[in-house]
């Protein structure tokens, strides 16, 4: 009998996938320039899961105030802010707030264009449900005739 292995970055896409289907929130986010670099803060109430893009480049996540469980590829954890991380290149996380929490993504760009610095940064997904200004995109209705 072959056992099918299921890498922890696949497992996270399979949760988008599936939790694209619930209702969708947009969170409250703010985005900040100086110098080359773009900080994006974003405000996650408390039982609110977010499943993030994939990042191309390493990063900063602060961790401001609140409590995160956050999974990324085989590995959990849990952070209690206030706390800064490094992000490796390559992350797609699956952050769920403990309690309500604000956090800062850093990146550095000298791009000030939302959508240029999500080329920039982000790895291409179709499937993500949300732009570069974290709405969420229109949703296309087909109709049958």
């Amino acid at each position: 009998m072959t056992k099918l292995v299921i890498s922890g970055a696949e497992k996270i896409r399979q949760l988008q996938n599936e939790s694209a289907k619930l209702p969708q929130l947009e969170l409250r986010t703010e985005h900040y320039f100086a110098d080359g670099c773009y900080v994006r803060q974003m405000y996650q109430p408390k039982g609110v899961l977010v499943v993030g893009k994939q990042h191309k480049r390493e990063h900063l996540v602060i961790l401001q105030s609140g409590h995160l469980a956050i999974v990324n590829g085989d590995e959990r954890t849990e952070l209690e802010g206030p706390v800064v991380i490094i992000a490796p290149a390559g992350s797609k996380r699956a952050i769920l707030a403990l309690t309500d929490s604000v956090y800062l993504n850093v990146h550095r760009t000298e791009n000030t264009d939302l959508e240029q610095i999500e080329i920039e940064l982000i790895e291409p997904d179709e499937s993500a449900l949300f732009d570069a200004h974290n709405q969420l995109k229109p949703i296309l209705l087909s109709t049958e005739e």
